[in-house]
């Protein structure tokens, strides 16, 4: 159904190109979550702040594993028991792109659930970057034909798959998961 979308998204990744792909949320802009260049690409099209940190979506907790230290594997518990897709800022993170961390390595990471996704996770072999389609500080776009000129030309492919889904989408819930378990609410 969307294995030509994911064939393209590939070719575009692998060479440090940006996608316009659906998400189990908005639809986003995405790159290789390991590739300082194909970052600042992102950043430079949203025209947003460095300072400013994207989400990274990966497609299984053992990917979350491979990332982030010292991991406490409740989150995982926590993950299965809410309804809304849901962001996790993790503390010390490795092997991703210096300039998506925080100044403290933690990263906001999502395992998405959306099927498209994870395949395109997995056959890619890497995470991917999701921000949502939009320059800085312009409405989210809720579905595909809000999303501006500026982003629709500005990235190297976009997904065929879920362009006609007029169903509004909304974003993630955010949260901060700090090793002692604690949690604190960035965003509904």
């Amino acid at each position: 159904m969307y294995l030509d979308d994911i064939n393209n998204c590939i070719e575009v990744l692998q060479k440090g190109g940006l996608i316009l792909y659906p998400t189990d949320t908005v639809w986003g802009i995405g790159c290789d979550a390991t590739n300082e260049m194909a970052v600042a690409k992102i950043y430079q099209l949203k025209q947003r702040i460095e300072t400013k940190k994207m989400i990274v979506l990966m497609s299984t907790q053992k990917d979350v594993m491979k990332y982030v230290d010292h991991l406490d594997l409740t989150i995982f518990d926590y993950l299965e028991s809410v309804t809304k897709p849901t962001t996790v800022i993790y503390e010390g993170v490795n092997g991703l792109a210096n300039n998506i961390l925080g100044d403290d390595s933690s990263v906001a990471i999502r395992i998405c659930q959306d099927e498209f996704c994870k395949q395109l996770i997995k056959k890619f072999q890497r995470p991917i970057v999701s921000t949502s389609a939009n320059v800085s500080g312009h409405q989210t776009p809720s579905y595909f034909s809000e999303i501006d000129n500026v982003i629709l030309y500005g990235v190297d492919y976009i997904v065929q798959y879920r362009r006609e889904d007029n169903v509004p989408k909304e974003s993630s819930s955010i949260i901060k998961w700090y090793n002692n378990g604690e949690i604190e609410v960035i965003r509904k």
